[in-house]
């Protein structure tokens, strides 16, 4: 979940996602990237302050709760690029250390977030040039017919180089029962890009953690081209209620104290029913809750206090399904 919000270019069928980065919150050049910052001479920590790196990892660890060991891996990679920039300084041997990763877990577990902010953590470090992030599925690379896969994929390439193009669901490019299936074609693209091409992009593919293991063993040529593999674990029902409170402040609401015992038991419930998808489905949730909360304040002919407008109400909560059937 993110405090900040980023914009989404409006997509044609097929076009993949592209999310700008968020602008910095210092003045523009105040903060060097790439080969600038070598020539400082600095400490560690002050090449994490000049470049704005530690502002970011403060911001994950602003946007995510929980997920303790996901962000001790993002801070153990930018450590290890910020370390590879001096030793280049002193004329070290430093080859460009192999940047793509594979992230698993569940959905709604942040994977998208912290992708994000590895773009961001790798262009202010110089290792990808504008930073950006291509978020896209099987269907925004995989064609319908013969000689439609290569330029599909060639083309979302070229929308992500100079940042990180995000594969969600990857283990669907690979369909082995489909003899026509031109997924292949798609995958052995990316490989030759992933080799190529990696001072120009870094791939990230996601998805369920036995899925990606099983696409992983069909595709060996995959395997040994990501070097950074994190798991996302499932939230606590303490971390969901937290994700809650903190997704309701940004909306400039609040939950009635009565409100927060029937949410807790709200997600006990949900998290046991199928298609769960963590922080997404919390979101998802609140938003319904939002809706009850204007329909029983519309039918007011009153003037509304300004604790009516922000305060959920157990009632807001109490007529989701959840509480009476399967499903939401």
């Amino acid at each position: 979940m993110a405090t900040q919000s980023f914009s989404v270019a409006p997509r044609a069928p097929g076009e993949p996602r592209t999310a700008s980065r968020p602008p910095a919150a210092e003045e523009p050049g105040t903060a060097p990237t790439g080969a600038e910052f070598v020539k400082l001479g600095a400490s560690p920590r002050t090449v994490a302050r000049q470049t704005r790196v530690d502002t970011v990892l403060d911001q994950l660890d602003g946007e995510l709760v929980g997920l303790a060991p996901v962000k001790t891996r993002i801070r153990e990679i930018a450590a290890l690029l910020v370390v590879d920039r001096l030793r280049r300084e002193h004329g070290l041997a430093s080859e460009r250390p192999s940047l793509h990763m594979c992230f698993t877990g569940n959905p709604g577990t942040g994977k998208t977030t912290v992708a994000r902010r590895m773009a961001e953590i790798l262009h202010r470090l110089g290792y990808v040039e504008k930073g950006h992030l291509v978020s896209v599925t099987r269907e925004d690379l995989v064609g319908q017919y013969v000689g439609h896969t290569a330029p599909k994929t060639r083309d979302v390439l070229k929308k992500a180089y100079g940042g990180v193009l995000f594969i969600d669901e990857a283990y669907f490019l690979h369909r082995p029962e489909n003899e026509r299936d031109y997924g292949q074609e798609a995958i052995e693209i990316l490989l030759q890009a992933m080799e190529a091409d990696r001072d120009k992009l870094v791939v990230i593919l996601a998805g369920y953690r036995d899925r990606m293991d099983d696409f992983f063993n069909s595709n060996p040529g995959m395997q040994s081209r990501v070097a950074h593999h994190i798991d996302f674990a499932d939230f606590t029902v303490d971390e969901l209620m937290r994700i809650g409170d903190l997704m309701l402040e940004q909306r400039a609401y609040r939950f009635a104290p009565e409100a927060r015992e029937v949410f807790r038991d709200y997600i006990e419930r949900r998290r046991r029913q199928p298609r769960f998808a963590h922080a997404r489905s919390i979101r998802n949730a609140l938003d319904r809750a939002r809706l009850r909360q204007a329909s029983r304040l519309f039918e007011s002919d009153r003037v509304l206090e300004r604790e009516e407008l922000i305060t959920i109400e157990a009632e807001d909560l109490l007529k989701s399904s959840v509480f009476a059937r399967n499903g939401d």
